[in-house]
């Protein structure tokens, strides 16, 4: 498996977030209607990274984007957050801990940009989601954040992201 960064827009990228809008639709009855921008995910504001597998097809993804405490759609963000989107890794390659790599480099690298806190909102229904961000040292939220923070599914979590 290789991890690779490439723009929000990247051909590979727009088939992987039509995977995981999908699932979306199964597991919630519609797709995520975040208002997300290419640019968002640009370094050193963000990064957008793919795993392709052996045959470079591509298998999962993951992307981080810069945060403030006055940010789009609402309360709970801080200054110096990196919010984690779109983590997805199709269902034949589940089980090979594409997840947590894509997570670390993701980590990695909203850390060298200076990003103080990884944050991230998920639903309640995406439990194997919720069990690799508590796996990795993520906290529940104090304050709820994001398009759907109203959301009686709405799950947050954070984690620092001080330098070691």
């Amino acid at each position: 498996m290789q991890i690779v960064p490439v723009t929000y827009d990247h051909p590979d990228a727009v088939k992987l977030q039509e995977q995981v809008q999908l699932e979306y639709v199964q597991r919630y009855g519609e797709g995520d209607l975040t208002p997300m921008d290419p640019v968002q995910f640009a370094p050193p504001r963000g990064l957008y990274l793919i795993a392709y597998d052996a045959v470079g097809d591509p298998v999962a993804t993951g992307a981080w984007r810069s945060m403030e405490q006055h940010s789009e759609n609402g309360a709970g963000y801080a200054d110096g957050d990196a919010e984690l989107k779109r983590m997805y890794v199709l269902p034949q390659a589940r089980g090979l801990g594409l997840a947590r790599r894509i997570l670390a480099a993701l980590e990695d690298s909203a850390r060298a940009a200076g990003r103080l806190r990884m944050v991230l909102e998920t639903g309640d229904k995406q439990p194997e989601a919720i069990a690799l961000y508590l796996s990795s040292g993520y906290a529940p939220a104090a304050a709820k954040f994001g398009l759907y923070r109203t959301y009686d599914s709405s799950r947050c979590f954070t984690k620092p992201l001080a330098a070691d």
